[in-house]
């Protein structure tokens, strides 16, 4: 029998992963935090000085990664590397970039595929992040694909700098979460895009708590 899972994509900013976490414990099942892999190995390449275009390099950097990372859990948002929580140290804006600028290459994505299907465990996974509907995927359960306005993202990732300390711009934010939105729907691999059978939800005027209830309902009626 297959184990069941649940995707939730979407923009950054988009309250995915919150959501994603909080489900996940809900019903006592594993989480997969895709982004994470992707800021992991943005962060370890900007670290070691690995070029971002260069894909062997990167590839070769991912298997490394992948005996070393402790990924969240649904219980802890904290990444492992080589023993050290580097949560803080992704969630900088040049993570982010770097993530973003790596994941357009055909064989990064390829490299990090099995490292992502491999979490899907018994009971079951709840997974996100911009293609776990489409790519990772095709054949979840549930696929949800949650989004809020670019403003409204910038305000959420401008409070979650602010909060661990980091300085922020929240017009510098703007443009770089529709940079990032360009970047992510028009790349060749894996675009960022609703899966066909995606349901679409939009809170950009919802709390998280609101929206955490819209997808067990959604949850409720399909498993």
């Amino acid at each position: 029998m297959s184990v069941p899972v649940i995707t939730i994509d979407g923009p950054g900013g988009s309250g995915k992963g919150a959501i994603s976490r909080a489900l996940a414990s809900r019903l006592g099942w594993h989480y997969l935090d895709s982004g994470s892999l992707y800021r992991v190995l943005g962060y370890a390449a900007l670290r070691d000085d690995v070029s971002l275009d260069d894909e062997a390099a990167l590839v070769a950097l991912a298997g490394r990664l992948s005996t070393t990372c402790r990924l969240p859990a649904a219980d802890s948002p904290a990444v492992l590397l080589d023993g050290r929580d580097i949560n803080a140290d992704l969630r900088t804006e040049a993570a982010g970039k770097a993530a973003s600028k790596l994941a357009v290459l055909p064989a990064v994505r390829t490299a990090l595929l099995d490292w992502q299907r491999h979490c899907r465990q018994p009971p079951g996974l709840v997974a996100d992040g911009r293609d776990m509907g489409t790519v990772v995927f095709p054949d979840a359960d549930l696929k949800l694909f949650l989004t809020a306005r670019p403003g409204v993202r910038a305000e959420r990732r401008y409070k979650q700098l602010k909060e661990i300390g980091k300085e922020a711009d929240l017009a510098a934010l703007r443009q770089e979460v529709e940079a990032r939105d360009r970047r992510d729907s028009t790349r060749q691999t894996a675009p960022l895009k609703p899966a066909a059978d995606a349901i679409t939800l939009d809170n950009s005027d919802e709390d998280e708590a609101r929206t955490l209830d819209s997808v067990l309902e959604l949850v409720r009626d399909k498993l």
